[in-house]
C-alpha cells in the first residue's frame, strides 16, 4: 500500500523511512498499536515515532493513525473497521463501548417511526406464513427473530443464505406470506431477487436497514430503520437486536391471551418431555 505520508521539511531520516515502511507494508497492525508498541517492535523509542508524527504534518500519533485510517477507506477491510472504531477512544473498555451501544439506540430512537414499527408488527401477525432471510452477521439476527417468533407458536421458516436453494423457499411464498430480510447497508443479490420475486409472487417484505433513504427499487413493503454506526466503522448489533426484541413483545401484546396459552402449552411440553 502506497501512504502520501510526506516529510514537511527536509528529507526522512533512516528511522522515519522504517516507521514509514512498516505502516505502509502493515497498515492494519499499525492502526492497532499504540505509540509505546510501535516504538518497541521497530527497536525505536517514543520520542522518535512522535517526531515522525510531527514530520509528515501531523499534531500527534493519535492524528497520524487518523490520517492512515482516511487513505484505508476505500478498503473498508474489516480491520480497518474495527481500528476506526477504536480511535475514537485509545482506552478501550467495556464502559465506553456499552456508551458507544446507548449513541447506536439512541440514534435509533430519534428517526423511529411508530407507525412503521406497528406496521411491521401487523404484517408478521397477519402472514399465513413468515420466511426469513438473513446472511453473514445478520445470520445471528435470523436466528434470534426465528427463535421468537417460534416460541409464539407462528409458521416461520428460515431460508437459505445463499445459492439456488434459496429458491425452494421461495416458490413456496404466496400472497398470504411475509419475507423479512436484513439489508443493512446494501440489498444484496440474494436480496434483490426476494424483492424482483416478490413482486410476482405477492407476498409482502419487511427489511431492517440502516439507511434512511432507500431507493425505490431496494424498498421493501415495510422498511425498518435501525443504526449500527457510521460506515466504515465496526457495526454494532445492539439496535438491530432490540428492535427485534420489541417486535417479540409488541406481537405478545397483540397475540394476548393467545400468546399466553401458546408459552404455557411450550412449557408444558418441556416438563412433560424433558
Amino acid at each position: 500500500m502506497a501512504l502520501d505520508l510526506l516529510p514537511v521539511e527536509n528529507e526522512f531520516t533512516k528511522a522515519d523511512e522504517q516507521i514509514l515502511e512498516f505502516i505502509s507494508s502493515h497498515p492494519d497492525e499499525f492502526l492497532f498499536m499504540n505509540i509505546g508498541q510501535l516504538a518497541r517492535h521497530l527497536g525505536l523509542s517514543d520520542a522518535t515515532v512522535s517526531r515522525f508524527a510531527r514530520h509528515v504534518g501531523c499534531r500527534d500519533f493519535k492524528e497520524l493513525k487518523t490520517k492512515v485510517m482516511e487513505e484505508q477507506n476505500h478498503r473498508a477491510t474489516p480491520a480497518a473497521k474495527v481500528a476506526r472504531t477504536l480511535l475514537k477512544d485509545e482506552d478501550f473498555g467495556l464502559g465506553s463501548w456499552l456508551e458507544y451501544q446507548q449513541q447506536c439506540l439512541q440514534r435509533t430512537r430519534e428517526h423511529l417511526d411508530e407507525d412503521i414499527f406497528n406496521k411491521a408488527a401487523d404484517s408478521i401477525l397477519q402472514a399465513k406464513r413468515i420466511f426469513i432471510h438473513a446472511k453473514s452477521a445478520s445470520a445471528a439476527l435470523g436466528q434470534l427473530l426465528l427463535f421468537r417468533l417460534r416460541r409464539l407458536g407462528l409458521n416461520v421458516t428460515l431460508l437459505p443464505s445463499g445459492g439456488s436453494e434459496i429458491w425452494e423457499g421461495l416458490a413456496l411464498a404466496g400472497p398470504e406470506d411475509l419475507m423479512i430480510m436484513f439489508s443493512f447497508s446494501k440489498v444484496s443479490r440474494e436480496g434483490q431477487k426476494i424483492l424482483a420475486y416478490g413482486r410476482d409472487a405477492g407476498y409482502k417484505t419487511l427489511a431492517f436497514t440502516s439507511r434512511l433513504y432507500v431507493p425505490a427499487n431496494q424498498r421493501a413493503d415495510v422498511n425498518l430503520y435501525v443504526y449500527r454506526g457510521e460506515e466504515n466503522e465496526f457495526h454494532s448489533m445492539a439496535a438491530p437486536a432490540a428492535v427485534v426484541d420489541a417486535l417479540t413483545v409488541a406481537l405478545t401484546q397483540r397475540m394476548g391471551t393467545d400468546s399466553a396459552q401458546r408459552l404455557a402449552r411450550l412449557h408444558e411440553l418441556k416438563k412433560q418431555y424433558e
